[in-house]
């Protein structure tokens, strides 16, 4: 292969791997200050921009000033579409390992607006045992006579538990840069 050659499957590999999903998003403060005449206003805004990112919300309570999402399954790099992986890294994580994401605003009433603090939890999957892969539980063999076992118990025999990875800083940091668009 020539120089030449290389140089360009270089220069295109770095062009392609140096894009926009590449880059870190910008740094927010967290609480961040939402500008707003009422209470209804800024509670749309934080509700549009947690949606923007498809976290459906599990409690809204308008007097503590929380709102509570329910959890949801990190999207990998066939799903460039949702927006919770934040980051090359992260959404490589969340391909080749089950994360789960979930997320708690605080509104916070100050003068002229509101104190908008957002907090993202992540958590890995934790299987007790190895899952069970079948090739299907209607694939019969000719070789042995037909068995009836009405009690067959297919996937996972326990249920899964979740690790705490803490806080994601950065579907933090975007949730955030979206609300104040």
């Amino acid at each position: 292969m020539s120089i030449g050659r290389f140089s360009c499957w270089l220069l295109l590999l770095l062009t392609l791997s140096s894009g926009c999903a590449s880059s870190r998003p910008m740094i927010v403060s967290n609480p961040v200050f939402l500008p707003a005449n009422s209470q209804h206003s800024a509670w749309e805004r934080t509700v549009d921009a947690l949606h923007d990112f498809h976290f459906p919300i599990a409690r809204e309570n308008r007097l503590d000033g929380v709102i509570e999402t329910d959890y949801r399954v990190g999207s990998n790099v066939l799903e460039p579409w949702h927006g919770d992986s934040v980051g090359a890294y992260n959404r490589l994580e969340s391909t080749l390992q089950s994360i789960r994401r979930k997320v708690r605003v605080d509104l916070t009433p100050v003068e002229g607006g509101y104190l908008v603090g957002v907090e993202a939890f992540k958590e890995q999957e934790d299987l007790l045992g190895v899952a069970e892969n079948t090739a299907g539980a209607a694939t019969f063999r000719k070789n042995t006579p037909l068995e009836r076992n009405l009690n067959v118990v297919v996937g996972q025999s326990s249920p899964s538990g979740w690790i705490a990875l803490g806080r994601d800083a950065d579907l933090e940091q975007a949730i955030l840069a979206e609300m104040q668009r």
